[in-house]
């Protein structure tokens, strides 16, 4: 098995990093642009897209600044995260995704968490 290559995309988003937070960390949130369905039981979370399930467990997070999520299917140190930064002058947003993607799928990943986030500005008009 090849080795995961992380990588970062950052994105700016008009919103208060409370109100993101919320698409962010609830199932009802992440069910709005993230996936079909989203449930949640404590730390694990079930993600359902059409006639699948992944589950992921939370396994950090600081509200409204970040939330980081492992994969259970994924037997390695991979996860992925959601980061809200907060210029200290002009006070811009940016959301910072954290990923992994073998080699030859880095490309694809990107573009996979472009649409995504995509789908999130529409959703909650930033």
């Amino acid at each position: 098995m090849s080795e995961k290559i992380k990588f970062d995309i950052e994105f700016p988003i008009h919103s208060s990093p409370a109100f993101l937070y919320q698409y962010l960390s609830t199932p009802d949130g992440l069910a709005e642009w993230f996936a079909d369905n989203v449930n949640s039981r404590s730390d694990l979370f079930t993600f359902i897209w059409d006639d699948s399930e992944e589950e992921a467990k939370r396994v950090s997070y600081k509200t409204n600044e970040r939330i980081r999520y492992k994969w259970l299917a994924e037997d390695d140190d991979t996860y992925f995260e959601f980061k809200i930064e907060v210029d200290a002058i002009t006070k811009d947003v940016s959301l910072i995704v954290t990923a992994f993607a073998d080699d030859d799928e880095v490309e694809e990943s990107k573009m996979f968490w472009e649409n995504q986030i995509s789908e999130l500005k529409h959703t909650i008009g930033a």
